[in-house]
């Protein structure tokens, strides 16, 4: 299982990689759309995890265009803004498979990721 977390705070996402990989999951991780476009390019991956907001390209338009490249590719989002609610008004997508609240808990992440790539 190789997953890609992508959020414009470096410090979560490279401490998030390291919890991940001390647990056995292999984890990237980018800190731009553009930088996961470019990974995901590169790398095969089961599952991404995706902040929704960030400055330039946002984690739905990651999604969108991830999707041309890795079309089997399945999709967590999390955000410090909103509620999960908010965002399962406007994404009822299958490939989505989970919403996190930030900070994330790295119990519920690895929760999420196996719900994620067992079914």
């Amino acid at each position: 299982m190789r997953i890609l977390l992508v959020d414009d705070e470096q410090e979560l996402v490279s401490t998030l990689a390291e919890r991940l990989s001390m647990r056995g999951i292999d984890a990237d991780w980018a800190c731009s759309g553009e930088e996961a476009l470019e990974k995901a390019g590169r790398q095969n991956y089961d599952l991404a995890v995706l902040d929704v907001k960030m400055p330039r390209i946002s984690g739905l338009e990651v999604k969108a265009e991830m999707e041309m490249i890795q079309p089997e590719l399945r999709y967590i989002f999390m955000t410090g803004h909103g509620s999960a609610n908010d965002f399962y008004s406007g994404s009822s997508d299958a490939k989505t498979v989970g919403y996190l609240i930030k900070p994330v808990n790295i119990d519920i992440l690895i929760g999420k990721i196996k719900e994620a790539l067992s079914g």
